[in-house]
């Protein structure tokens, strides 16, 4: 499971966008804390932090708030079938984290290009005087792990729009993935609190 992100550089056209929030570099991203969330407002991309594990408006047990959503079920389950329709998002990171083998060995996956974009699905949580973002990753199946849902360029222009017909959304749940390049590191990233560039020192 994609349950460690990393967002340390990004391009200048992304931190144009409006709403774009004063971001911070992070090697190490886990469930809880906030990523950076594009979304479609008004026909444009805009940029604002949103915390990871997602939060509608109408939950009660805030120890339940899901990080990911699988590809498969979102359109039918409750908790994301209305966010499937209406608010789809984009996470841009630089790459992400897995751990295989018998003892858990960290690997790094990232993309050719410098930037990723997962496909996500985002909520308003409003709290007393202000309202809340929050979002979570859609993954699909990856041998017997799973990874985020990434999309190319016209896959996220059509994840963003709103008038993106349901066939076209569904096809995008099982669009191939994007060239990806992997490394195997040492296990300085297993520790949830480093959040550095050591967390990328190869094995």
């Amino acid at each position: 499971m994609s349950g460690r992100l990393a967002l340390f550089r990004w391009s200048a056209a992304l931190a144009a966008l409006p709403g774009f929030p004063a971001l911070q570099p992070h090697w190490n991203l886990s469930p809880g804390a906030s990523l950076l969330l594009l979304r479609g407002v008004d026909d444009e991309r805009r940029a604002d932090l949103a915390r990871w594990g997602l939060t509608p408006a109408w939950l009660t047990d805030l120890s339940r708030t899901p990080a990911h959503a699988r590809a498969e079920t979102l359109a039918e389950q409750p908790m994301f079938r209305e966010a499937f329709r209406l608010r789809r998002g984009l996470v841009p990171i630089n790459g992400f984290y897995e751990w295989r083998g018998v003892r858990k060995r960290p690997y790094w996956v990232g993309g050719e290009e410098s930037l990723l974009y997962c496909a996500a699905l985002w909520e308003v949580y409003p709290a007393g005087d202000r309202e809340y973002l929050s979002l979570a990753l859609v993954t699909r199946p990856a041998a017997d792990l799973r990874r985020p849902l990434l999309l190319d360029a016209e896959g996220q222009r059509d994840w963003l729009a709103a008038d993106t017909p349901a066939s076209r959304l569904m096809a995008l749940l099982q669009a191939p993935a994007p060239p990806l390049r992997e490394r195997a590191l040492a296990g300085l990233v297993n520790d949830p609190g480093l959040d550095g560039p050591e967390c990328l020192t190869p094995a």
